[in-house]
């Protein structure tokens, strides 16, 4: 069996860092990736949890931000939760084994001229040719 995903986006919101009552870091965030055009050709979006653990964690706590270009390696996890109304819940999460960082520290800040849209991304994707791996 294989359960391999690696995803090319930006983030949505800045990543969330928490530890647990051991003290292992956690960090959380969501990431929007570009579909491919539909046959009526208008661009889609995906939008993925994806969720980072130790040091990895830490890092994307530490450099990353709404907005930032990054390439997540990892697998695929399916969980249940209860909600707050005590019924059960499932979500699907992306667990991260390696995000790596695709731009420059300073790009995507302001002054290099980022324009989020409304959904705090940018449209601009990069290509086949332009991918890391």
């Amino acid at each position: 069996m294989l359960n391999r995903v690696t995803l090319v986006g930006r983030l949505t919101r800045d990543p969330e860092l928490r530890r647990t009552q051991s003290g292992v870091a956690v960090t959380n965030f969501t990431l929007a990736v570009d579909n491919r055009f539909s046959r009526a050709q208008e661009r889609t979006t995906s939008f993925f949890n994806v969720v980072c653990w130790n040091q990895t964690a830490e890092n994307v706590a530490k450099f990353m931000k709404k907005g930032s270009l990054v390439g997540v390696d990892g697998r695929l996890e399916q969980r249940t939760f209860d909600r707050r109304d005590g019924s059960k819940g499932q979500v699907i999460e992306v667990i991260a084994d390696q995000v790596v960082f695709l731009e420059p520290k300073n790009v995507g800040e302001e002054s290099a001229g980022y324009e989020p849209d409304e959904q705090g991304y940018q449209e601009e994707t990069p290509t086949e040719d332009d991918l890391p791996f």
